[in-house]
């Protein structure tokens, strides 16, 4: 299977991720360097690493791995996770493995595009957007009224990707409730969690809650460590999880053990790394805020409710596309417009842009974007 539409994300951070000099549209934590990260776990642990054999691992992950993730969920065991290449590779999964050609699902707009690219190149989808106007909130009664006699799943993402909402509580339950009356899987995407400002704030992992709950996550972005490319899926459905491990036997098999290895250290001191980029994301924000304040005839800021992102509203003459392009070429400041994020299910805006807050260096963006902004519209 080929998903035949470019992944527009990607498309763009190819052409500017590594060529601008400030990364303000970042979606992930602070990264470690590989010595902090052996340095947190010990002299043991470095050892370990030192000595470590580079040869095949288990396509499920490495049973500590596996352990130590498992210890994240409250009603999950180790043999209720499968990791994957990064998180990328468990959302391709699950939907190859949940969904046949004339099934038909629900996803949530605006979204991470392969959250609905993927299950639109199988079956048919339809969407349900967050209210803009409503702090981007999610109404259960579209996602029922959206529910046929073939529907299989309902795919959802909090806190959200672009917008940092977090839906309340009793939402979730209402839609736990919905899927479990209609027998649906529930694809909860949860990469950013726990960050956010409010660590309180976070939902609890479908996966906990309900037997059809399919929670992705990943060491990319709550952890800071995008570069050891580990993710998961936790699944109390086994043999649901059996066909998801059949079909990563097509794509990268197994993990790197280098990264494993790794990936047991960040997970064995989770509390350390999660508390600093927490303190780091809740100095940024109100850093963000402040210069967006200084801007209201440009920008229409709001506060996210977690992870480390923003959607803000653009202003300012022209559009928001032609705007982010002219920023990052002439001040080399990068940030995500609104055209990264359409959605074929559902009209989306098109004046906002993806803003990350997560990153230490992000004073040095807002100079930059404040330069900018004050000599293109000096008076």
């Amino acid at each position: 299977m080929l998903v035949g539409e470019d992944f527009r994300l990607e498309t763009y951070f190819s052409r500017w991720e590594f060529k601008a000099k400030h990364h303000l549209s970042a979606s992930d934590a602070e990264s470690w360097t590989l010595r902090e990260l052996l340095d947190m776990g010990g002299a043991e642990a470095a050892a370990a690493f030192d000595a470590q054999w580079l040869g095949y691992t288990e396509t499920f992950g490495s049973p500590r791995l596996r352990t130590l993730i498992a210890s994240t969920y409250e009603r999950c065991d180790a043999e209720d996770v499968l990791c994957f290449a990064g998180a990328e590779e468990g959302l391709f999964v699950a939907a190859h493995a949940l969904l046949d050609r004339g099934d038909h699902a629900i996803v949530v707009t605006p979204n991470y595009q392969a959250a609905e690219t993927v299950p639109l190149s199988i079956c048919e989808v339809s969407g349900v957007a967050l209210d803009p106007e409503q702090n981007w909130a999610l109404d259960p009664g579209r996602i029922a009224a959206a529910i046929r006699p073939n529907t299989r799943l309902v795919s959802i993402n909090f806190p959200h990707n672009p917008t940092g909402t977090i839906i309340p509580p009793e939402t979730l339950t209402s839609l736990i409730e919905l899927c479990r009356a209609h027998g649906l899987w529930l694809l909860s995407d949860e990469v950013y969690r726990p960050l956010g400002p409010n660590p309180q704030r976070q939902l609890p992992q479908v996966a906990d809650l309900y037997e059809r709950g399919v929670s992705l996550n990943v060491l990319s972005k709550a952890y800071g460590l995008p570069g050891l490319r580990i993710g998961w899926i936790a699944l109390r459905d086994r043999a649901a999880l059996s066909r998801m491990e059949r079909l990563k036997h097509y794509l990268s098999i197994c993990n790197s053990a280098p990264s494993e290895a790794l990936a047991c250290i960040a997970l064995a001191h989770r509390e350390r790394i999660i508390a600093r980029n927490n303190a780091l994301l809740r100095d940024n924000l109100a850093r963000i805020e402040r210069f967006f304040g200084e801007f209201p005839a440009l920008f229409e800021w709001y506060r996210p409710d977690g992870g480390c992102i923003a959607y803000p509203r653009y202003r300012g003459p022209g559009t928001v596309d032609a705007f982010a392009d002219d920023l990052v070429e002439k001040a080399g400041v990068l940030i995500l417009p609104a055209g990264i994020y359409r959605s074929a299910l559902t009209p989306t805006p098109t004046d906002r842009f993806r803003v990350g807050y997560g990153r230490a260096r992000l004073a040095d963006a807002l100079a930059a974007f404040g330069d900018y902004l004050r000599e293109r519209y000096a008076a």
